[in-house]
């Protein structure tokens, strides 16, 4: 069974940002029936005291509900919750009023002005907070600030007839207001960034992918471009001189017949380099890449003079293991190791953040992998290994001597 902590790790950094974002808010609203609504039962004991904490166990339910669908919208999942904010509004605004219209013309007691108070003072602040939350525009936000302390201003110098009273008032729930809604633009803005930042690796991956793809389409454009414009010019020539009956016809189409063999001798040669990569620089760049996305990498072992077709088949595996480290995990350190062992040659990476990672049976990668291994008489396993960990192994049989221990 998996337990908290599996969940925790599973996720993503861009989910787990998400869900601490969620989870403070959420907590703003759980601390108001925690710190305010309970202790008014226990202050007052009479209709005030459930009239309270009814105002107050609605307006954080109604917080909560605030902070998912806004939370939603900064995630692009569902459209501005416009009225939902609108509700948050007058609604706090209604706990307000209605908590110093008990203050002031309830019953009398210190008892029942502290929790007034106490309800009073919480809920506009986290009201103004959490419809923070789900501004855009930071004009707007300062415009939310600003009048609901004014608003507060306003409503207490109506029910208690103090000027200086309301001032001060408006003044404590423009400070904290201000600062919880500096708190939930903030917190708006790194989730977006870590968001971004998480597409722009997988941008940036597609891209290298992309761009090999390039570099090879050009190679075969070199390769063949000149010798087809050459066989084409050469069967024109062949078919005029056969047209007229000249033995030179047969000379032409030998040497388009050249021209073609000397074309797949090329290509074979650009594939076969494309295809065979260098095992230590394959090494090198998986440390270089995964240490500038911001994953402790350390590769160590044996990576130099192994056989050609050991190396290649082994830098693929290190090229999709870099790959799928980056893109499908949510990885911090990456390990590989390559080592010599009773005449094979063993692959290993291993990370952690095993969230996105495919398991060992599945995923085109990881098939194309086991067909290159097989090449060569190799073998892949892949698969989760402990919590949070993802483990890759290949194992391929020497073919060759003078292998040197050589650390990365």
């Amino acid at each position: 069974m998996r337990g908290p902590g599996t969940w925790w790790r599973g996720k993503s950094t861009p989910a787990k940002v998400e869900t601490y974002t969620r989870a403070s808010f959420h907590f703003f609203a759980v601390s108001e029936l925690a710190g305010v609504g309970l202790p008014v039962i226990g202050r007052i004991g009479s209709w005030p005291g459930a009239v309270l904490m009814l105002l107050v166990c609605a307006h954080a339910a109604t917080c909560m509900l605030t902070v998912s669908r806004s939370v939603d919208w900064v995630r692009g999942r569902r459209e501005q919750p416009v009225r939902l904010m609108c509700t948050l509004g007058a609604f706090t605004a209604a706990v307000a009023v209605t908590a110093l219209a008990i203050s002031e013309y309830g019953p009398k007691g210190d008892d029942i002005d502290s929790a007034a108070g106490s309800v009073f003072g919480v809920a506009m602040i986290f009201g103004m907070g959490i419809i923070a939350l789900g501004v855009k525009v930071r004009r707007h936000v300062y415009a939310v600030v600003a009048g609901f302390a004014a608003g507060t201003g306003l409503i207490v110098a109506a029910l208690t007839r103090s000027p200086l009273g309301a001032l001060v008032t408006a003044v404590i729930v423009l400070l904290a207001g201000g600062f919880l809604a500096f708190t939930a633009v903030f917190s708006v803005w790194l989730l977006r960034s870590v968001y971004e930042l998480d597409e722009a690796r997988e941008t940036r991956a597609r891209l290298a992918v992309a761009e090999e793809r390039l570099r090879f389409g050009r190679d075969l454009h070199d390769v063949m471009g000149r010798n087809l414009a050459v066989i084409a010019l050469k069967s024109e020539l062949a078919v005029q001189l056969a047209r007229r009956g000249r033995p030179e016809a047969v000379e032409q189409m030998i040497e388009v017949q050249r021209i073609a063999q000397e074309s797949q001798r090329e290509v074979r040669d650009v594939v076969r380099g494309y295809r065979e990569a260098d095992l230590e620089v394959e090494l090198v760049g998986a440390r270089g890449v995964l240490t500038a996305a911001g994953i402790a990498c350390e590769v160590t072992g044996e990576a130099a003079g192994l056989p050609v077709e050991v190396q290649s088949a082994l830098a693929w595996v290190v090229r999709e293991a870099t790959t799928n480290v980056l893109r499908h995990g949510n990885a911090e350190r990456c390990a590989v190791e390559v080592r010599v062992s009773e005449g094979r040659v063993v692959l290993k990476v291993e990370n952690d953040g095993a969230a996105g990672a495919s398991d060992g049976g599945g995923g085109s990668g990881l098939a194309g992998l086991r067909e290159r291994l097989a090449a060569v008489d190799g073998t892949l396993e892949a698969g989760r290994a402990g919590e949070g960990m993802f483990r890759l192994v290949a194992e391929v049989p020497l073919t060759g001597a003078g292998v040197r221990e050589v650390t990365v």
